[in-house]
């Protein structure tokens, strides 16, 4: 009876995790090094598998829902609520792909006109405490690790299935419920969670690059400093930006270039305090 209970306990186990499950994070950021002040916060999901998870966030995929339908109704743009869609920027504008399998991480991020992914290549060694307290519903335990250029605290529970967390982070055994830095700067807290039907696949809009993480980071100091050489050039597909007033008319190239490079260094400015400092 001993050995069916077993059984039985780890088929439930297996099953549990089995099953698609989505964990909403809230993500509080302080990206311009410049006004520590302005803080942006926003929902991004982590949807769990049995095969892998896909962290990414709520307005990038709400972004490219709206995109998809237009495109695919073959109304293209012009139908396009400009409103609604400054109302979805994000600034979690990449996603972390971990394989269960292999425990490969992948980062994908664009840059211009493409996406560029890499496999993370530095392993988080966490440094577990006995230190216990409660968040929510659930127990929690505190472990802390240096990564990037940041010092970071987690609390993870064991109460359910899963050995995962937002961001790259992971590899402790229970699912990281909070995750933050020793600066204040950036913190990912669980909200909720709830079962879905299937992992989400991403609008790939342009070309997809596989790069070392080095060659992404030269990549991204190049488009900071010349960010219309990124657009003129790569991979097609790419939907164009917005039109002003919505619709009708044709634009100076010259003009729609200069707002562009614009656009793309005041981003820059406003992400002067990414997540990795190194």
């Amino acid at each position: 009876m001993k050995k069916i209970g077993i059984l039985a306990l780890a088929l439930l186990m297996q099953h549990i995790s089995a099953q698609n499950n989505r964990f909403v994070y809230q993500v509080t950021m302080k990206p311009d090094a410049e006004n520590k002040t302005d803080i942006k916060t926003e929902n991004a999901y982590l949807d769990i598998s049995g095969e892998k998870s896909l962290f990414y966030s709520e307005n990038r995929y709400k972004r490219d829902s709206i995109l998809q339908k237009a495109f695919q109704g073959g109304v293209g743009r012009a139908s396009i609520n400009r409103e609604q869609m400054e109302g979805l920027r994000s600034n979690i504008n990449y996603s972390v792909e971990k394989d269960k399998s292999s425990q490969a991480i992948s980062f994908k991020d664009r840059i211009g006109r493409d996406i560029y992914v890499y496999e993370e290549d530095r392993p988080l060694n966490w440094k577990m405490s006995s230190e216990t307290t409660k968040i929510g519903e659930y127990k929690v335990q505190k472990a802390t690790t240096d990564f990037a250029g940041r010092k970071w605290t987690a609390w993870f529970t064991t109460d359910l299935p899963y050995q995962d967390g937002p961001y790259k982070f992971g590899g402790l055994p229970g699912l990281i419920v909070k995750v933050e830095d020793d600066k204040g700067e950036y913190s990912f807290d669980l909200m909720k969670n709830y079962k879905i039907a299937e992992i989400v696949t991403l609008n790939q809009f342009g070309n997809t690059i596989k790069v070392k993480r080095a060659d992404y980071l030269k990549q991204q100091e190049k488009f900071k400093k010349d960010p219309m050489s990124f657009m003129q050039s790569g991979g097609g597909g790419f939907p164009a930006p917005p039109r002003a007033g919505g619709g009708g008319g044709n634009q100076n190239p010259a003009d729609m270039r200069k707002r562009m490079e614009e656009r793309a260094k005041e981003e820059a400015k406003r992400n002067s305090n990414p997540i990795e400092l190194q």
